[in-house]
């Protein structure tokens, strides 16, 4: 097990409740337009739930952020079917790579301050340092 898959291990088993527990949200679902929508949270404060495209965009954030903070391959973390255990709208990166490809060829991730970025950069930070 990888250093940041026993960080994610650790906070599970030390957090009962998520934050994120999606089952009193409204939830719209979008599969026609994931990488729109993707794309969308990734630049703008979106105000309502949208997926499976939030699947997505959290992936590649999360794979990001991993890669760079345990120097590991962002495409291995990002195919890795346990990145996201608690979301069951996560695919992995071999199950839908032209949505993936898709979606990071037209996003425009400058800074973690853009978009939903700084909201899942909160979750993210909160797992890795349970």
């Amino acid at each position: 097990m990888k250093e940041w898959q026993v960080r994610q291990e650790v906070f599970r088993r030390l957090n009962d409740e998520l934050r994120d527990d999606l089952t009193d949200v409204d939830i719209n679902w979008r599969p026609d337009t994931i990488v729109e929508d993707a794309v969308r949270h990734f630049n703008e404060r979106v105000d309502e739930w949208i997926y499976p495209a939030k699947s997505y965009f959290v992936a590649i954030c999360y794979a990001k952020w991993i890669s760079e903070d345990f120097d590991e391959d962002f495409y291995a973390v990002l195919d890795d079917p346990e990145l996201l255990p608690d979301d069951p709208h996560f695919v992995n990166y071999s199950e839908a790579i032209e949505i993936y490809d898709e979606i990071i060829e037209n996003h425009q991730w400058e800074d973690d301050d853009q978009g939903m970025v700084p909201d899942v950069r909160e979750y993210y930070v909160e797992e890795m340092n349970p």
